[in-house]
């Protein structure tokens, strides 16, 4: 799954995404002040980091003071850590109380990864940043009408949204990015690999008979979110 993820990655096919992801953290992650000349980077974690890609352009972007890599796949985090300089990485269960300090994190990540709001509440200081991305009802619909991937409930990002802000957050701003891909075979085959479909789904026959869609739809909402002062 991860060398499927990180193939597909490498070949721009999820750009927009990232590109998405990186303005609004920019965005969340800019300091009250005016005088920002002193004002160190933010500390960025990455919850469900995967191999690394969205931390590593987002580490860039703000010119991160400190990046924490976490994820349940030591494998995910060994990768991870090679791809962001600098970033310390550590393996962790999403659904557990997390070992890290409260208010230990300036911005988060938690991209087509778990969530557990109420500790990413806690992790946060108030008025940290948390961007999440979520798969909308329509994104690669034409895999889902054979079978090849799992279907995405059409009141997800309405769903995410209220976990969140009952857990001590509001919503700051938020992106939709959707748009269409010419993909190949191989391509196809890594966008089923890559998720969590792999793990439900028989595995299917690597030919090409020609019937595959040549053309995927990418939809997600790309969400920002403010930790409120007070839980």
């Amino acid at each position: 799954m991860l060398t499927a993820r990180a193939t597909l990655l490498d070949s721009a096919l999820y750009l927009p995404i990232v590109d998405s992801v990186a303005t609004l953290a920019t965005s969340g992650s800019r300091p009250g002040s005016d005088d920002v000349d002193d004002v160190p980077g933010p500390r960025l974690v990455d919850f469900g980091c995967g191999t690394g890609y969205y931390a590593s352009r987002v580490a860039d972007a703000t010119s991160a003071s400190s990046v924490l890599l976490a994820d349940r796949s030591p494998v995910a985090v060994r990768m991870a850590t090679r791809s962001v300089a600098g970033a310390t990485g550590v393996v962790l269960d999403i659904w557990q109380p997390l070992p890290l300090r409260d208010g230990s994190a300036d911005l988060a990540l938690n991209v087509f990864a778990p969530r557990n709001p109420a500790e990413y509440a806690r992790v946060l200081r108030p008025g940290g940043a948390l961007i999440v991305v979520v798969p909308r009802e329509t994104h690669l619909a034409e895999l889902r009408r054979d079978g090849s991937v799992l279907s995405v409930p059409p009141d997800k990002e309405r769903v995410v949204a209220e976990a969140l802000t009952a857990a001590g957050f509001e919503v700051a701003a938020r992106d939709h990015v959707e748009y269409e891909a010419s993909v190949t075979t191989e391509q196809r085959a890594m966008l089923v690999a890559m998720g969590p479909s792999a793990h439900h789904l028989r595995e299917r026959a690597s030919d090409d008979d020609g019937s595959a869609p040549r053309q995927v739809t990418v939809s997600v909402d790309v969400l920002a979110f403010r930790r409120t002062a007070t839980l």
